[in-house]
């Protein structure tokens, strides 16, 4: 069916007319995007004018007014219907009886309606209070009745926006400022608002009105099209989910993805974040150029007057070779010739970070346009600019976002385009991957004083990541990617074997601090041999805190910062020769020998339970302590079942386990008897911590059987059934081979959940094996746990008796 025997079918059935045209119209698979917003406009255009000339016979000076987005045609599936009812004032009570003969029939379909009647003085009026009245009257588009009415009002709100914009602007700025706090960066967020966020419909909207104030203009290259893209986005999400809604949630990606005919929802999400990105690089642009061109009004008078009339001179204050300052922003000198200087990008890319000052957009785009690629390997000026503009701090961001959006990154570094708006299904992270590796640099750029070389530091923060997006393990992938970026850019040999080795281990040192037994001398002696040497370890020991830092809050915490110098200053002392002793329990402190001697006195568990801080070190600002949480110590006497025990009695009183440790407690001479130390971490999902004696005596029966944890947890599971979310992905249990020469390590990784170290450590139990160590640790909704375990005899398990057993816990915690 054509567009004018929908729009036939509209007008001669009336209000079900429109609905059955309306549905034939979303339900064409032929026509979608920019033609099927247009076409349901025009035909609601037809619909609504109809009931506005049934209703409106004889009666003047009246007219019917779409405003805001569907004023400007943009009609989603579920969008609101913005109508402005716009009268002379000349028979109100005629005017209001129309209005309910056109707001009746839409709402009776269901559909959601903005309305208001008003007067010309009074939309005028309203406009003047109310900013967001304003933009939307910006896009008013005539309907139906007086069209002399409405052309007025549209020519004197225009007149009026830009009279009033030298006021309006900053606080239409300010208001974008406090959206962007509530909803956070469209371009890095799992579920996204798509208008609401910084970088969505809501700013496009914006830019459109700060270019109709005449005041200044956005760069329009990629700003239509990444909001048509937007605007698809949302018509898709509107049809898969039947509602009027711009978040697109994770459980909907799959089904707007398929909508689209894109791949995957990570292909939507990467097409959303690039759109998102223009948007937000033109929006900071625009703001820069009202905030100078205000500025320079509020100076220009004065200005002239002190001068007698005459005309300032602009200020260009030198930077760097052909680089100077004008007007707060950096730009090119105007003997700067960038098709015979290859370097010149890097150079005033590294000055404006320097400086903390933004890149004028007219500057990179001359840079894009003309320069030349820079020979391989890179010139040492190249290199150098490119580290200075890594360890320039914060301005570094905003600086590689300018040169991002104009394609410059992808010129120098070809390797970027895999990672650019890539996202990361990941709670822990809170960026895309190219976010995340200049956030990196950024943490880095503060710990260039603790190693040697700086500049190894920082360009391996740059490329930790470079491998994301390549199939398989992505520190592998990116140990040969990183070697040839590093080559490409012109360090030797040397330097390349260290920046590969730092992309390859970037994991190494959280992941063996926080899942190994940092006691065990096959522990260290691993870290050491993938090391080499004692600067590669400086270099890695700063680039994993930097790592951390910048993925997110999850990440890092003064506790694994702790575990970390740990078992740098362990590997450290290996490669400086000293080999370690076999393993010993390590010496108790005092507290732990007064609870161990106490629980052989009394034969059952004593605990204590306390916060836990951790004092300012030299590298952080002195103040309070910084708190790790509250800190649980238990000693037990030696018995099956310790471990699920414990765990259990902390479900039931819902102490979430953040990290915990477990392992046997060497006793005073003359003191007889073994006795287990478990030292964990725990927070109080809500409300208050229990008491001590509390969780004692539950710990006592339920060593001694008497207290039934599993069915405990079963009721309460079954009172309060799990709310529907994202589905995790399955558990994943692996033995962890070579990891130690005196017991077995079995890794788990699986979602947190009430009661999963109860259900593990009883898991391990029933299958027999003893337990040397455990270490558990918690990453935002990941449990990341290793757990050392041994025959009965006390050796490690043979391998295939490991590998039954491993298989056994991973189908438990699938089940």
């Amino acid at each position: 069916m054509s567009s004018t025997d929908v729009r036939n079918e509209a007008e001669d059935s009336g209000p079900s007319g429109y609905a059955a045209a309306r549905l034939r119209l979303l339900q064409e698979g032929a026509r979608s995007g920019p033609p099927r917003r247009a076409a349901l406009a025009e035909l609601t255009d037809d619909w609504l004018s109809g009931l506005f000339t049934a209703g409106a016979t004889d009666l003047k000076g009246v007219s019917l007014v779409a405003v805001g987005g569907y004023g400007r045609g943009e009609l989603s599936p579920r969008s609101d219907l913005d109508l402005l009812l716009l009268h002379d004032g000349s028979d109100s009570g005629a005017v209001a009886a129309l209005a309910d003969r056109i707001w009746y029939p839409v709402w009776d379909l269901g559909l959601a309606l903005d309305h208001s009647v008003r007067t010309p003085a009074e939309a005028r009026k309203t406009a003047g209070e109310d900013l967001k009245v304003q933009l939307g009257l910006l896009d008013a588009r005539h309907l139906a009745g007086d069209l002399g009415l409405t052309a007025a009002l549209r020519t004197s709100v225009l007149a009026d926006w830009r009279n009033q914009a030298p006021k309006r602007l900053p606080e239409l700025q300010e208001l974008c400022a406090e959206r962007a706090e509530r909803q956070g960066e469209l371009q890095y967020l799992l579920e996204p608002d798509l208008k609401e966020a910084r970088g969505g419909l809501r700013d496009a909207t914006t830019l459109r009105a700060v270019a109709a104030s005449w005041l200044a203009d956005a760069p329009r290259e990629g700003l239509d099209d990444a909001r048509r893209r937007l605007l698809d986005v949302r018509d898709a999400l509107h049809l898969a989910t039947g509602r009027a809604t711009d978040r697109l949630a994770l459980q909907e990606q799959d089904q707007v993805a398929a909508e689209l005919g894109l791949l995957d929802a990570d292909t939507l999400l990467r097409q959303v974040y690039e759109a998102a990105r223009v948007i937000s690089y033109a929006s900071d642009v625009t703001w820069r150029e009202v905030g100078r061109v205000l500025r320079s009004r509020a100076v220009r008078p004065r200005l002239r007057a002190m001068l007698g009339g005459s005309k300032p001179v602009t200020e260009r204050s030198p930077l760097a070779e052909g680089v100077v300052e004008q007007d707060g922003e950096v730009v090119l000198a105007r003997a700067a010739r960038p098709e015979r200087d290859p370097v010149l990008p890097l150079r005033a890319a590294a000055a404006a970070a320097q400086a903390g000052l933004p890149l004028s957009l007219h500057a990179v785009r001359r840079l894009a346009a003309t320069v030349r690629p820079l020979p391989t390997p890179w010139p040492a000026e190249a290199r150098e600019q490119l580290v200075t503009l890594l360890g320039s701090g914060q301005p570094t961001i905003e600086v590689w976002e300018a040169l991002e959006a104009e394609g410059l990154i992808t010129r120098l570094l070809p390797d970027w385009e895999r990672v650019r708006c890539r996202p990361q299904r990941n709670a822990v992270h809170i960026w895309t991957v190219d976010r995340h590796l200049i956030e990196t640099a950024v943490r880095a750029s503060e710990f260039t004083r603790r190693v040697s070389r700086p500049d190894l530091l920082l360009v391996s923060a740059l490329l930790h990541d470079i491998g994301k997006g390549w199939p398989g393990d992505h520190s592998v992938a990116g140990e040969i990617i990183a070697k040839d970026v590093a080559a490409r850019i012109g360090f030797d040999r040397a330097d390349v074997t260290v920046l590969s080795t730092l992309v390859r281990h970037h994991l190494l040192l959280i992941e063996t601090a926080t899942r190994r037994d940092l006691e065990d001398p096959a522990t260290v002696r691993a870290v050491a041999e993938a090391v080499g040497t004692q600067s590669t370890l400086e270099l890695l020991h700063a680039l994993t805190e930097a790592d951390a830092l910048a993925t997110g809050p999850a990440a890092w915490s003064s506790w694994r910062g702790s575990l970390v110098a740990d078992l740098v200053k362990r590997v450290a002392a290996v490669l400086a020769g000293d080999v370690p002793e076999e393993p010993e329990s390590a010496a108790p402190t005092a507290e732990q020998e007064r609870l161990a001697i106490e629980a052989i006195a009394t034969g059952s568990p004593v605990l204590a339970l306390r916060a836990q801080t951790e004092p300012p070190t030299e590298d952080q600002p002195a103040g309070d302590p910084e708190p790790l949480g509250v800190e649980l110590l238990i000693a037990v006497p030696d018995q099956p079942g310790v471990l699920p025990a414990v765990a259990g009695v902390l479900a039931m009183h819902r102490l979430t386990v953040r990290t915990a440790e477990l392992r046997a407690l060497d006793l005073p001479t003359g003191v007889e008897g073994s006795v287990l130390l478990l030292n964990w971490r725990v927070a109080a999902e809500y409300g208050s911590l229990p008491q001590a004696a509390r969780l004692r005596a539950d710990l006592v029966r339920a060593l001694d059987g008497s207290l039934d944890i599993a069915g405990r947890l079963a009721e309460r599971d079954a009172a309060y059934p799990r709310r529907r979310g994202v589905v995790a992905p399955a558990a994943r249990v692996t033995v962890a081979s070579a990891a130690s020469r005196f017991a077995t390590v079995i890794e788990v990784r699986a979602q947190d959940a009430p009661g999963l170290l109860f259900r593990i450590g009883r898991a391990l139990e029933d299958a027999g094996v003893l337990m040397r160590s455990a270490h558990v640790s918690t990453l935002g909704a990941n449990a990341v746990d290793a757990f050392y375990v041994t025959g009965a005899e006390g050796a490690a398990l043979p391998g295939e008796e490991a590998a039954a057993v491993a298989r056994k816990l991973e189908e438990m915690l699938r089940a």
